[in-house]
């Protein structure tokens, strides 16, 4: 995965409440053996019509090309457990969604592909959408390390709170399997040990 340090870019407004996965991965999208073309899935019902790019979805407006930051509505990402809706975010560009509440398997399943969520208080949020909506406004840069959104166009700072094993994984770029192969010496030391210590259970 991709470390995430610091990124600087565009963010957008998404604050319709209980956006779900079927709304950021269309179930037509899951069809495929691997991951191959989900950005062109992710919010597919909303970027396009009759083929063509919807020029009233956000993320088609001039001003948020290259989009790295949604600021999303209460319960985002609820719905079925489809690990495809995080997949598809990530190959869209889409670094981390600040929000007041995100659905727990899928704020899990961010957690596992390197995709930072940020909780905040409603009225922080609401301050946040009301910066992206202006494509003018709508650049920010997120230090993880310091735990730190930085509008540039106020120069001012939001702090934010994260699980400390968790920023650790999102700084290293580790999924969990990563996680554990971070101690891959003293398993196989325990493996050793357990193998002579129970030579007949092998």
């Amino acid at each position: 995965m991709e470390p995430f340090h610091t990124v600087t870019g565009p963010a957008a407004p998404l604050l319709a409440p209980n956006i779900d996965t079927d709304i950021i991965m269309p179930k037509t999208f899951l069809k495929g053996v691997d991951r191959e073309g989900l950005d062109v899935g992710a919010f597919n019902l909303l970027r396009f019509a009759d083929g063509k790019p919807n020029p009233d979805f956000v993320l088609n407006k001039p001003g948020y090309e290259g989009c790295r930051f949604l600021v999303v509505g209460p319960n985002f990402g609820c719905g079925s457990s489809r690990e495809h809706a995080v997949w598809g975010l990530s190959q869209l560009g889409i670094r981390a969604l600040i929000g007041t509440t995100f659905a727990g398997i899928f704020n899990d399943n961010c957690k596992n592909n390197g995709l930072l969520t940020i909780v905040l208080p409603p009225e922080t949020v609401a301050m946040l959408a009301h910066y992206a909506s202006n494509p003018e406004r709508n650049t920010f840069t997120i230090d993880l390390a310091q735990q730190t959104i930085f509008l540039d166009a106020t120069s001012e700072e939001i702090m934010f709170d994260i699980d400390a094993t968790r920023k650790e994984m999102l700084i290293k770029g580790l999924d969990p399997v990563g996680v554990t192969l971070e101690h891959a010496d003293e398993i196989r030391a325990f493996e050793a040990l357990h193998k002579e210590n129970q030579p007949w259970f092998f």
